[in-house]
């Protein structure tokens, strides 16, 4: 039974790898038709955009149509190696481990099928050799170990970092070159070039908070050198100013009598005193806003009697 059991499953596995290689293939060259037309409109735009003198925007269109054109190479390696591993299916279904002249072929469309969405056959094929070989190969081509074996140009092909500069600026030279431009590029290649400053790091004289004073002092001076003349006396009366000094003086009172109490006490009635006269003042300001009030309103009356009364006489 197990012999037919083992018998039995090779040949399903050989009719779906089959299928599945075929389906890959033609769905592989109807993209490539359909890319090509793609690319062209994408590279016609581009050498719009650099005749109108739009170059910021042909620098941002440019890495499309790199990644475009890095993403038809890739399938075109996906499509060879899926032709060869087609023509090699009755070999792998006799064999229990991974052939060597097929390794570099099963693992670069392992590697290849969750990242070639366009084309879901590949993942079917990435299943049927995870059944064959097990998990452990699939994981090693998937995560591009030292044995993985994975095709080298396809790792580049489908990376998604951004391009470098120098193929940025090869492309739209090419294109330039394509559609017979008059393009001076010396303005992109000083674009491309420059050298942006990381602002996410932060100050990096900030780092070192235990500097001497006078260090401090000759960065305050500094400033003040190369400010406004007419501030430079503030800051320097500023740094020059040392901090005010709080003193607390005691009474001759406490310290000459020496009758202590009598002195908190006689404190004790001046403060009473003071806050009777200032609850005094207080309720006088009260009446003379309530009196102010009154007449406001005294006045209001008035206002409206004397339009009754003039539009009566009227």
């Amino acid at each position: 039974m197990s012999l037919l059991s083992q018998l039995f499953n090779r040949g399903v596995f050989g009719a779906k790898c089959k299928i599945s290689l075929t389906l890959a293939i033609s769905r592989i060259k109807l993209l490539h038709n359909k890319r090509d037309l793609q690319l062209k409109l994408m590279r016609k735009e581009i050498a719009q955009f650099l005749q109108s003198g739009q170059e910021p925007i042909a620098r941002i269109r440019v890495e499309h149509v790199i990644r475009e054109e890095n993403l038809t190479a890739a399938y075109a390696i996906v499509e060879l190696f899926c032709e060869f591993v087609h023509a090699r299916v009755p070999i792998i279904e006799s064999q229990r481990e991974c052939p060597t002249d097929l390794h570099e072929a099963i693992a670069s469309i392992i590697f290849a099928a969750p990242r070639c969405s366009d084309v879901p056959d590949l993942l079917i094929i990435r299943n049927l050799f995870t059944t064959k070989y097990g998990k452990e190969f699939v994981s090693a081509a998937a995560d591009l170990r030292p044995d993985s074996g994975v095709n080298r140009e396809l790792i580049e092909k489908l990376s998604i970092s951004a391009p470098p500069a120098e193929t940025r600026l090869k492309v739209l030279k090419d294109i330039a070159r394509e559609y017979n431009l008059e393009w001076d590029s010396s303005r992109t290649e000083t674009e491309l070039n420059k050298k942006h400053e990381d602002l996410l790091g932060g100050t990096k004289q900030m780092n070192d908070t235990t500097r001497p004073t006078v260090d401090h002092q000759k960065r305050v001076s500094l400033m003040t050198s190369s400010s406004d003349r007419s501030q430079a006396p503030m800051v320097a009366d500023i740094k020059e100013t040392p901090p005010p000094k709080i003193s607390f003086e005691v009474p001759s009172e406490i310290i000459m009598s020496p009758k202590k109490d009598d002195v908190l006490r006689r404190n004790s009635n001046r403060r009473t005193e003071a806050r009777r006269e200032s609850s005094e003042i207080l309720e006088m300001a009260r009446a003379v806003i309530a009196s102010a009030e009154c007449a406001t309103a005294a006045a209001r009356a008035a206002a409206e009697l004397a339009k009754v009364q003039y539009g009566n006489g009227k």
